[in-house]
């Protein structure tokens, strides 16, 4: 009888971790499809264009995935969307960044906080910069800060978003590290990236708050100078020659993270196919060769890890929002 028991206790035990096992080895979704937030063309399409490609080119899933745009509050439409009305759609992953995070941590996601959905993935990241003409009078960050303290009104500040905006809250923090009240920047709001930068080669504003890798082609072309990239160390390749704002003495770093989040009701095991196919992604060269294409650097943080960081980010940002009355 007690061998019998013993035999039964091995047999049950063996059944419990197949069962635990099994439970955890979803398959790839038969149906993938990427959401990006806004309109073809932008930083969302970029990603969801990232990972579409790499995974065919991978060949992790069988058939191509789909990209779908639902533009709208830079993510808050998609954001709600996947919460209400898909949110156990297991082969569907939405496109996030900086921008949307900041957006959350200022409430303009709605009834709806960073809790509410599954993240995924970061697979990679872009900083901010500020960047002059190069017949500029400015060589450094610290003489552009100088002269904007001297007289605020002198200095036109231009980029492709709103008061409030990733590329905003660069140039405040940036002025408020100066001892400059960031209200009195003058500051032109742009449609789009492009925009800015034809504003500054026109002369009509002198300084542009954006992101690093929209500068390359106009380095590239001896137009511009990046007095600063707002990254913990300087950027490697070409890119190295630009000093970074903490090395001139303004301790701000912003990095524009590009990745994925997933709906709140998708399963545990689908959620970790996912995440081991992120991992086993963004070691292949095919994935690598599609990141540099976009002007994207390495920054690859996973399940519980990426989680952990968009939660201290939004805590973060909606400290800095607060700092300028633009977050309760």
């Amino acid at each position: 009888m007690e061998r019998k028991m013993k035999i039964i206790t091995a047999l049950t035990s063996t059944l419990m971790a197949l069962s635990v096992s099994t439970a955890f080895a979803a398959e790839a979704p038969s149906r993938t499809e990427c959401i990006a937030p806004a309109k073809p063309g932008g930083g969302f399409d970029l990603t969801c264009k990232l990972l579409q490609v790499s995974l065919q080119e991978t060949k992790q899933i069988s058939s191509p995935m789909r990209v779908t745009y639902m533009p709208g509050g830079v993510g808050a439409v998609a954001y709600n969307a996947i919460i209400a009305q898909r949110p156990a759609e297991a082969g569907t992953v939405v496109a996030f960044s900086g921008g949307s995070l900041l957006n959350l941590s200022q409430g303009k996601f709605g009834r709806y906080s960073v809790d509410d959905v599954k993240w995924l993935a970061a697979v990679g990241t872009d900083y901010g910069m500020v960047a002059v003409r190069d017949d500029a009078p400015w060589k450094t960050l610290g003489e552009l800060m100088t002269a904007m303290k001297n007289d605020p009104t002198k200095v036109v500040v231009g980029a492709g978003a709103s008061i409030g905006s990733q590329d905003w809250m660069k140039t405040a923090l940036l002025a408020s590290k100066a001892g400059i009240d960031p209200r009195k920047m003058r500051y032109v709001a742009f449609e789009g990236g492009g925009e800015p930068v034809t504003a500054l080669l026109g002369n009509h504003i002198q300084v542009v708050s954006g992101d690093m890798s929209e500068m390359v082609p106009h380095l590239q072309a001896g137009k511009l100078r990046v007095l600063a990239v707002m990254s913990d160390k300087r950027l490697p390749g070409k890119l190295a020659s630009v000093p970074t704002a903490k090395e001139q003495g303004f301790d701000v770093e912003w990095p524009i993270i590009r990745g994925f989040y997933l709906g709140p009701k998708v399963s545990e095991a689908d959620y970790q196919w996912w995440e081991e196919t992120f991992k086993k992604l963004v070691n292949t060269p095919e994935f690598q060769k599609q990141r540099d294409m976009r002007g994207l650097f390495e920054f690859n943080l996973f399940g519980k890890e990426l989680d952990s960081y968009v939660k201290t980010q939004v805590a973060d940002y909606r400290e800095k929002a607060k700092s300028f009355g633009l977050a309760k």
